[in-house]
């Protein structure tokens, strides 16, 4: 890697990095001074630096992650700015920068905001709630720190000096290999987190001998704070799960490096294999993440419910159900792999049954608050904040556990929000309840609550202002990673009708109620029919359309070539003669083959038409195999 550096490495040319860099180099330097002059340097240097106490390295893992926060954030904001902007027009961040700040972003905010946190805070508490002095291993704790933070700050560096990964947050071949990314970016991205992934490797040894092993006289396993509980399964998931992250990684530096074919095309390398692995991790790493938040709401609510936990033993065993089928869920990432139906069954059946556990958990918990006297203090917020935002992340997971939903769904926008509903919802959540709970534990003084409470309400409305409208982007067929885009239908998220996105010819033009009420009235009473699939999507994009949404047909046609058979793209003056042309033959034998009519997720005035297609009843039409395919019944 570092051979790879020159000076044509620092980005001369680019004054957004060069001034992200110079403003946290000085801030650096300026700290660095204040310390050296206020005479803090002796004392930080014995206290914390080369400390061995899990209280201070709890609290320097804690640190770690709300400065990483900043910077993960700030690329978050930047991708959203970009991607406000970026219609039709290029935006203000070009197409590399802009793949390296989301690759960045997902690197950072998984490895070094949602690891450090939770580890952070199960350095701090656990050992308490044992009755220990420290933690297993204290030097080796110590080691796992410090490895952590030099990958973070090789992930800072590359900011300045080279370029991070433009291959997204896993590092997927081959996109990740030399052919396509030459330079020193995947080499950033693939030491800094085999560092870090050590360092997580030895708190994970650390935090689960401590549990077994070193528990004070008289506490058995079923005595145990559930905290400790979803410590051990955490901490059991990160030893069995980031050896396989280490192997990944390391065979992906020796194709890079020595040439090796684990992860190619040719020579016998299968790419993917890299996909089996990284994800045999990437599932297990999301329970890894959400556990201990798990085990912080049950202290969270049991605490200010006043009342013992409800189900001590189920929660318990339900940890460690969702510990176990954690490892036999992760092919559910790429059902679009052709592994083949059975397969895909499989994976997606256990992926439904995981979410079994987890309703047990949600249902004690609110048992534990059912009969209490709750206080609504800050940490109880972050609590029921979580329950009602991480259950909808989880039926949107069950619903892409389902393969053909999956298919359609794959590599949208809808997956971006599902993900962020659960990490967010689940994970962060559940780091801000526990930071504010055990807060006193570390520092001996408690929070304000007025501006805690604040925090709380606009983390939790801004997440669903920000990430509500990404499920309707995806299932509008709006993919990730877009540094640009033309469809306007998206942009209508933005802007809405008649905003700066709107043009002459593609206006927001919402369906005539009154004259479609007038037209079933003069046919008589409607017929009784089933409310299939298809009608359902309809009534979707009556609900879309009243909210102001106005799903755009127009900018469909142009994605995806015409819906009636034009293979170029149409206006929608045609799309609406076709459909009154198609609408006056009612009988559909007079098309071939019952008329396959290949709609995605329809706007509504083409639902309105396709409702009277035949004989005039909207429910004589359904989607059949998946929801691009809409056909038509015969008579």
């Amino acid at each position: 890697m570092l051979g790879k550096l020159d000076w044509s490495a620092i980005p001369f040319d680019q004054p957004i990095p060069l001034i992200a860099g110079a403003v946290v180099l000085v801030a650096i330097l300026a700290v660095l001074v204040w310390v050296v002059v206020k005479g803090h340097l002796p004392y930080l240097w014995h206290e914390w630096i080369t400390s061995v106490d899990h209280k201070r390295i709890g609290v320097m893992y804690i640190l770690l992650a709300s400065i990483m926060l900043l910077r993960g954030g700030s690329d978050a904001i930047m991708m959203r700015i970009q991607q406000a902007v970026a219609y039709q027009s290029q935006g203000y961040l070009p197409p590399e920068h802009y793949n390296q700040i989301f690759s960045a972003h997902g690197t950072i905010m998984i490895f070094f905001v949602a690891m450090p946190f939770v580890i952070g805070l199960m350095n701090l508490v656990v050992p308490l709630q044992l009755g220990v002095r420290d933690v297993a291993f204290p030097t080796l704790n110590s080691v796992g720190f410090w490895l952590t933070a030099t990958g973070a700050l090789l992930v800072n560096l590359s900011l300045v000096i080279g370029e991070f990964a433009r291959t997204g947050w896993l590092a997927f071949p081959p996109l990740s290999g030399l052919s396509y990314s030459p330079g020193v970016g995947v080499d950033y991205y693939a030491w800094s987190l085999q560092i870090s992934g050590v360092g997580t490797l030895v708190a994970g040894i650390n935090l689960v001998t401590t549990v077994l092993k070193l528990r004070t006289k008289g506490m058995n396993y079923l005595r145990m704070p559930m905290f400790c509980w979803t410590t051990l399964a955490s901490n059991l998931l990160i030893v069995a799960a980031f050896p396989i992250l280490t192997a990944t990684l390391a065979m992906l530096l020796l194709d890079r490096y020595l040439g090796f074919h684990f992860f190619t095309n040719e020579a016998g390398g299968n790419v993917m294999m890299f996909m089996n692995l990284i994800w045999a991790w990437g599932h297990p790493e999301v329970y890894i993440l959400v556990l201990p938040a798990f085990g912080i709401f049950s202290e969270v609510v049991s605490t200010f419910s006043g009342k013992a936990l409800f189900g001590y033993r189920s929660m318990v065993l339900a940890t460690m159900a969702i510990c176990v089928i954690s490892f036999m869920v992760w092919l559910h990432h790429f059902f679009t792999m052709g592994a083949g139906p059975d397969v895909n069954a499989i994976f997606g059946i256990a992926s439904m049954i995981i979410a079994v556990p987890t309703g047990v958990k949600i249902y004690n918990w609110l048992f534990t608050m059912y009969g209490g006297r709750i206080r609504f203090a800050t940490p109880m917020l972050w609590a029921v904040g979580f329950m009602v935002t991480f259950i909808i992340g989880g039926l949107t997971g069950v619903l892409v556990a389902v393969p053909p939903a999956d298919f359609m769904l794959h590599n949208s926008m809808f997956l971006v929000a599902h993900f962020h509903n659960v990490i967010i919802g689940g994970v962060l959540f559940g780091a801000f309840a526990g930071f504010e709970y055990w807060f006193p534990k570390a520092f001996g003084f408690r929070l304000d609550e007025r501006w805690g409470k604040l925090a709380f309400w606009f983390t939790f409305l801004g997440f669903y202002v920000t990430f509500m409208p990404l499920y309707i982007a995806g299932m509008l067929g709006m993919t990730r990673r877009l540094q640009h885009y033309d469809v306007a239908a998206w942009a209508a998220l933005d802007a809405g009708c008649g905003g700066r996105h709107g043009r002459a010819d593609d206006r927001c033009d919402l369906p005539d109620h009154a004259a479609r009420r007038q037209h079933q009235e003069s046919r008589g009473p409607a017929r009784p029919h089933r409310r299939s699939l298809g009608r359902a999507f309809a009534g979707m994009g009556d609900l879309l359309a009243a909210a102001g949404l106005q799903l755009r047909f127009q900018s469909r046609c142009a994605r995806r070539g015409c819906l009636l058979g034009h293979e170029d793209p149409c206006p929608a003056a045609i799309v609406r003669a076709r459909c009154a042309r198609i609408s006056r033959h009612r009988n559909a034998a007079e098309f071939p083959d019952r008329l396959h009519l290949r709609v995605l997720r329809h706007h509504h005035g083409l639902c309105a038409d396709l409702a009277h297609l035949v004989d005039g009843d909207p429910g004589r039409h359904r989607r059949v195999r998946d929801l691009r395919r809409v056909r038509l019944a015969r008579p």
